[in-house]
């Protein structure tokens, strides 16, 4: 009963900051530009999961311009030693998409003839084993890597090129997925990036072009049997051109075409060996007509061509500067900033870092009308309470379960167009208790984030003395000199006003921290 009571306590306290920000921006006829400060806390927000305890002043002293350089050149930034000890700690992180499939996927599977909870105890080693390993380095790099833009451009990238945890074999690959093909893409060249997710088995897997098959080829067979549109259609809608860009049903088929045969090696995959292959059995070799353009039928490469013609086509131009700006600028896309990026992706033939560093110099990031405007998702949420309190991930069970009540679990997004960033896709009153009680177990020192997972008993043994948990009691002051710019006058003065046992809630729980 206290418990609810805090809870509706802290909503109203919250949903009244809520109201002075809103009048002190009604107050406001003339914003004045960002001062340093703001702009520190400005960059940490959007190119990086929010400030860690002194990052602030030291990106204040370093200047947001040579902060900024930094962001976008990531591999000069050396990953902390313990980062890269914990991450090399984790045996299935180590292995490639052909080890995960031959130690985790049917290969490794008990005989026809094996019990039930055999073959059982076999599918469920995935969960087991890869899931929770694939969850702590997404957790890792994203609260301690220096490599913060990267992080943040792996996750957009992520969205975008969606693959679904919960399908199957996509469970052996995904982590693998975002290990080697989108984080080491994520700031390089679109038309690369394009093809490397093309090639990978879990996007393969994931909308069924492994089972695409010409018709009447020679091995359309059995499960392998027709033509599958899932991918091409995808590619076109989601991965480049847009929804409504001037592709019909036609170019959908025509794409269908000619990526048949791409698929997975699924009896040859062994080790050293590559998990896509290309099956000119399966393949439809006849003449294609492509978003007006004619592809000769000769095999493989045909799907190449169609490739690059997607990765410069003007609409898919757009369509990624339209989400790079509703990403770290503004969840309204100014038509001019989009056109001014969608321009230099044609001239830079998609260079990602350089369509970032036109927008990271435009005069819409900068303005004051979209500093602490985007309300965060529940993972930037999360990630950037993680990051505020300096909570160390030891456990990612009690993460992995807020963020499934908040509707984000990682990996989890069914669909192929990923996660939403947008405010109206996450506030509302029921997301915004939840947040609410997440931070307030941050506050306390109990947080069971930082207490690792206690091992299960050896048979026949006494119960495992739990680990110490290393979490610390999070002091309400150095949180506030963490967040500074972002706190308005009127915050500060409710949360001085507040017992202290309750202000750190009050400054996580209320709207300036809701927002980036």
């Amino acid at each position: 009963m206290m418990s609810t009571m805090k809870n509706r306590c802290f909503l109203s306290i919250a949903l009244l900051l809520s109201c002075g920000a809103a009048l002190d921006a009604n107050a406001q006829s003339a914003p004045a530009p960002l001062n340093d400060s703001e702009k520190a806390l400005h960059v940490l927000n959007r190119l990086a999961y929010g400030p860690r305890p002194g990052d602030v002043e030291a990106v204040r002293q370093l200047g947001v311009k040579r902060y900024i350089e930094q962001q976008l050149n990531p591999d000069k930034l050396p990953l902390p030693n313990d980062l890269s000890d914990k991450l090399s700690a984790l045996p299935t992180y180590q292995l490639s998409a052909t080890q995960l499939y031959q130690q985790y996927g049917p290969p490794s599977f008990p005989p026809n003839n094996a019990t039930p909870d055999e073959k059982n105890t076999a599918r469920q080693r995935a969960n087991k084993d890869i899931t929770p390993q694939v969850h702590f380095s997404r957790l890792w790099l994203a609260t301690e890597s220096p490599r913060q833009l990267q992080e943040v451009m792996t996750e957009f990238w992520f969205n975008h090129f969606n693959v679904f945890e919960g399908k199957e074999w996509v469970r052996y690959w995904d982590g693998e997925y975002e290990k080697d093909v989108l984080r080491p893409n994520a700031l390089g060249n679109f038309r690369q990036l394009l093809g490397a997710v093309a090639h990978h088995p879990a996007m393969l897997y994931y909308l069924d072009n492994w089972l695409s098959s010409g018709v009447n080829t020679p091995e359309a067979k059995g499960r392998f049997k027709g033509l599958n549109e899932n991918y091409g259609r995808e590619l076109l809608e989601l991965h480049t051109m847009g929804v409504d860009s001037g592709y019909t049903q036609a170019d959908v088929i025509s794409l269908a075409r000619i990526l048949s045969g791409w698929t997975i090696n699924e009896k040859g995959m062994k080790e050293g060996q590559p998990a896509y292959i290309f099956n000119p059995r399966r393949h439809d070799f006849g003449d294609k007509v492509f978003l007006g353009q004619t592809i000769k039928g000769s095999g493989e490469q045909e799907g190449e061509q169609a490739l690059d013609i997607l990765a410069r086509h003007p609409a898919t131009a757009h369509f990624i500067a339209t989400k790079l700006v509703q990403y770290f600028v503004s969840d309204k896309p100014q038509p001019a900033l989009t056109e001014k990026l969608s321009r230099r992706f044609l001239s830079s033939n998609g260079d990602i870092k350089a369509v970032l560093h036109t927008l990271f110099e435009s005069p819409e990031f900068w303005s004051r009308s979209n500093y602490q405007t985007q309300f965060k998702t529940p993972y930037q949420y999360v990630v950037s309470s993680l990051r505020a309190t300096a909570t160390p991930v030891l456990n990612v069970k009690p993460i992995d379960g807020v963020l499934n009540q908040l509707g984000q679990p990682l990996y989890g997004w069914l669909t192929p167009e990923g996660y939403k960033f947008s405010e109206e896709a996450w506030l509302n009153p029921d997301a915004l208790l939840r947040r609410i009680n997440f931070v307030n177990g941050l506050s306390n020192g109990k947080s069971p984030i930082a207490r690792a997972e206690t091992p299960p008993p050896a048979p026949g043994s006494a119960p495992a003395t739990p680990p110490p948990n290393t979490a610390v009691v999070v002091d309400p002051q150095q949180l506030i000199q963490t967040l500074s710019p972002a706190l308005e006058p009127h915050s500060l003065s409710a949360i001085a006003a507040a017992p202290q046992n309750l202000q750190v809630g009050l400054i996580l729980g209320g709207p300036d921290f809701m927002k980036r």
